[in-house]
């Protein structure tokens, strides 16, 4: 199979790689979620250590951390990051995947025609807001105007 193309983050890594609050800056994830994720098995490797024990973060974890991203901005759950993370730790298992992954893209479209259906009802909204505010402008318009500039004002 083809390397899958992961989002890749525009980020330079040295040799011996990014400390854990290089790549929270670079991310923009805390990093306690950068943690969490290790803990929690998101992570596609374990992250390499220096000898004094601090996570140095590698091309390869910044380009998944990167597709961690855009799947869990996409609200895919934990749960299903997790499965995506443990299949593709074995070789042979992208019928797996793809099932994990056209799962995930129907409820995305679902989100989205619901999103959209919002977005028509509030658009919906906004003009009806705008016509009345329009009318009373006018109403308030048109009441000045046959009044007349020396006419005492109701009130």
């Amino acid at each position: 199979m083809p390397p899958v193309p992961l989002p890749r983050l525009d980020v330079p890594v040295p040799a011996d790689g990014l400390s854990i609050g290089d790549v929270a800056h670079a991310t923009g994830l805390s990093i306690d979620t950068l943690r969490y994720y290790e803990s929690a098995g998101l992570m596609l490797d374990p992250t390499p250590r220096d000898p004094g024990g601090r996570r140095r973060y590698t091309r390869n974890d910044l380009d998944w951390i990167a597709g961690l991203i855009m799947l869990r901005e996409t609200g895919m759950s934990i749960a299903d990051v997790r499965r995506m993370a443990e299949l593709s730790r074995e070789a042979g298992t992208e019928a797996d995947r793809l099932v994990v992954l056209e799962g995930h893209r129907a409820r995305v479209l679902a989100d989205l025609a619901r999103t959209r259906a919002h977005l028509t009802a509030l658009e919906k909204k906004i003009t009806s807001y705008r016509a009345a505010i329009e009318a009373d402008t006018n109403a308030d318009t048109n009441e000045t105007e046959s009044r007349g500039p020396h006419s005492p004002t109701p009130g």
